[in-house]
């Protein structure tokens, strides 16, 4: 399956804005664009911030609500694809790896210590065993 990053949807989003202005003869609103792409409207308030940041759209709010408008579309190819991804993917395997080690060092613990336990016993066995044949002689 192919990953859906920030720059598959900022491209996917602001294709919507144009053709649902295409259709409809004005600029659409967020619902619009979410409803049209299948997208919940978090996600795309999400993009709409991210896209304003980046000056891609504008957001402009008047008396019939809440519109986008492309302002420059040029820049959706600044956004960076795989090098977010990558370094998310990086500081995830290092993560688990360091989980991997704890659990390791865990379990080494345990073992260590369940010997111990059982060289305590064994000794405890050794001495009252000594301890009844002295009683016993």
């Amino acid at each position: 399956m192919e990953k859906i990053n920030l720059y598959s949807n900022a491209h996917i989003f602001v294709a919507a804005i144009r053709i649902l202005h295409h259709l409809n003869n004005a600029a659409p609103s967020i619902e619009e664009v979410c409803e049209f792409i299948s997208f919940s409207i978090e996600q795309g308030n999400f993009l709409c911030r991210k896209l304003t940041d980046m000056e891609i759209i504008d957001v402009v709010e008047g008396s019939y609500g809440t519109r986008l408008f492309i302002k420059n579309h040029l820049k959706l190819e600044d956004i960076q694809t795989d090098e977010q991804e990558d370094k998310l993917d990086q500081e995830l395997t290092k993560f688990q790896e360091s989980q991997k080690e704890k659990t390791k060092k865990l379990e080494s613990f345990h073992a260590e210590q369940e010997a111990k336990k059982k060289n305590r016993f064994s000794d405890l066995e050794k001495k009252l065993q000594e301890e009844i044949k002295k009683k016993s002689t």
